[in-house]
């Protein structure tokens, strides 16, 4: 029970004080860093499950975040595929703004992409992908690392960055499988 008079605004004042700085304190010793990662095993060769994503007009069929709004706003630039290739969206509040560049391309092994959120939050990441070959099938392993500022710190601590965004890579990772998979067949 509060010292101070029962209901006063004193006692609200306090008490919510020194909760506001247990959870600034327990946002500042937060990690600084992140890091999702979610891997899946796909019946293709590294070149077929690679061509999902080094191409990023092929994302609109896999990617869990372009099935959130399918009104959002797309731009690609740059060449169709490999470095340079980039996306820019605009869309809901699911999807946010931002864009995403691929910065290195090595055929059938990696490709990883420079991620610039604009909205719900300014922010950059890195994402990568890798594939290793595993007998006439291919691991694929997604990834999503970045900075934490403050902010994201504090938000960290109520979101399970990695229970959000990793359920979200493995339902982009199943997609990718179905795609790949059909391809291989053909």
């Amino acid at each position: 029970m509060c010292p101070t008079a029962r209901g006063s605004r004193r006692c609200w004042s306090q008490h919510f004080d020194q909760r506001g700085d247990v959870y600034c304190s327990n946002s500042a010793r937060q990690p600084s860093r992140y890091r999702v990662v979610r891997s899946a095993t796909i019946s293709a060769a590294p070149a077929q499950v690679f061509a999902q994503v080094n191409d990023l007009r092929k994302w609109e069929a896999w990617s869990p975040w372009l099935r959130d709004d399918p009104g959002a706003r797309t731009a690609y630039e740059g060449p169709p595929a490999g470095p340079g290739a980039a996306f820019a969206w605009a869309g809901n509040r699911h999807v946010g703004a931002g864009r995403m560049t691929i910065t290195e391309s090595r055929p059938g092994e990696l490709v990883r992409l420079r991620l610039d959120f604009e909205r719900p939050f300014a922010s950059t990441s890195a994402a990568e992908f890798t594939f290793a070959p595993d007998g006439e099938r291919t691991l694929v392993t997604w990834s999503m690392s970045g900075d934490k500022n403050f902010l994201a710190k504090a938000l960290h601590m109520v979101v399970n960055m990695d229970r959000m965004i990793g359920a979200r890579f493995d339902e982009g990772l199943a997609q990718m499988k179905t795609i790949a998979e059909a391809t291989a067949r053909n």
